[in-house]
């Protein structure tokens, strides 16, 4: 007999610090072993720029007092954003099963650590329902990075029947996974692939002050990237490493997207050449990493954009020109508002822990081996 279906809201709050993603999500199991999910609601909340600069400050060398707070506030915010899908959507936060909140990631360091701030308890009582979180911190604890997550959720609702396929994210850290055919038992390829709109976005902020991002990439679209640059950033050991692999805002953040405005600058580049470079080691970063690690058998019949960068026309292009032989495909014009796939993957990874299942696939973490992910809140 086939589970209840689920009510659940998922929560995220990305590497890019731009706000937070609230999915409301019904779950449902049609038949064994298969999953669907279903997209109700989907709301973003930006953060103010103070909100922005005191995460962002915290990140870069907060105090104890600074990180308990802003934990506190963080659950404050997460719970607010996860009522408005609800109101949205015409629901009550009575009605839901759970809220599985991924939360803020504070500090990411591969096999070692991974710290999300977003207190679970917060949100267990301004909603009054049960609150899985800190999704990431088994995984590191079984010798794994805690990263990347979706794969598992990639491997269970987005898989196509007649071959692989690849799922891209061009978020603030841009990562791809490669999942076989739906079925198949065989491993995954997952990894981070280094900077995504993050650094693009901290050029914009920096060279164009009152601006937050390239909107539809018109800034990027009028300069000409500068190869130079380009080639010297692509040293990056981190681009060399093997999967598993993952990277966040300690590698690329802030000083390496001012590096990159250095760099430019010392070949009298533009601003919008600037831009445009960034676009360009982004991309480039991107195809690199998928000519070198995907095997033969994983070669994928389509890429399926989501992510921020995913509205970025220009971006698109150039990762279009830098991975050629798939065909490129929007994940909104297959499934559901592609800004939204992280938030509602975190409800499925959720779902998953509630019920007892493993969250993680090892061949793209590292782990020792598959793990329930997690810790639960009661309500």
């Amino acid at each position: 007999m086939a589970a209840r279906p689920a009510l659940a809201v998922g929560l995220m709050s990305g590497t890019s610090l731009d706000g937070i993603s609230a999915a409301l999500v019904r779950i449902a199991e049609p038949a064994p072993g298969a999953f669907a999910l279903e997209l109700l609601a989907f709301v973003t909340t930006p953060f103010s720029d103070a909100q922005q600069g005191r995460i962002a400050n915290t990140i870069s060398g907060g105090s104890a007092r600074e990180l308990a707070l802003l934990d506190a506030d963080l659950g404050v915010w997460l719970a607010d954003a996860a009522l408005a899908a609800l109101a949205k959507a015409g629901e009550q936060a009575a009605a839901l099963d759970f809220v599985a909140s991924h939360g803020q990631t504070i500090w990411h360091e591969p096999r070692r650590a991974s710290l999300q701030l977003g207190n679970a308890a917060v949100i267990a009582e301004r909603l009054g329902v049960s609150v899985v979180s800190d999704f990431r911190s088994r995984d590191v604890a079984a010798g794994g990075h805690g990263a990347p997550l979706v794969p598992r959720a990639d491997r269970l609702l987005f898989a196509r029947d007649d071959g692989p396929r690849a799922l891209l994210n061009l978020g603030g850290i841009a990562n791809f996974t490669v999942v076989p055919a739906r079925g198949s038992d065989a491993p995954v390829l997952a990894l981070d692939t280094g900077p995504g709109v993050m650094v693009i976005d901290e050029c914009v902020r920096r060279l164009y002050p009152g601006r937050r991002f390239d909107e539809d990439g018109a800034i990027a679209r009028t300069g000409t990237p500068v190869a130079a640059v380009i080639a010297e950033c692509l040293q990056h050991p981190f681009f060399a490493e093997a999967p598993p692999r993952s990277t966040g805002r300690e590698t690329f953040g802030v000083a390496w997207a001012h590096r990159l405005i250095g760099l430019c600058r010392d070949r009298s580049a533009s601003s919008a050449d600037t831009v445009a470079t960034a676009v360009a080691v982004t991309a480039r970063a991107i195809g690199d990493a998928a000519a070198r690690f995907v095997p033969p058998a994983l070669r994928p019949l389509d890429v399926v954009r989501s992510g921020g960068g995913a509205r970025n026309p220009t971006l698109v292009r150039a990762v279009e020109a830098a991975w050629p032989g798939p065909e490129h495909r929007s994940f909104d014009a297959l499934y559901f508002d592609g800004d939204a796939k992280e938030a509602a993957v975190f409800a499925f990874l959720g779902y998953l822990t509630r019920t007892g299942r493993t969250g993680n696939e090892p061949a793209a973490t590292g782990a020792r081996g598959p793990r329930v992910l997690g810790m639960v809140t009661p309500a």
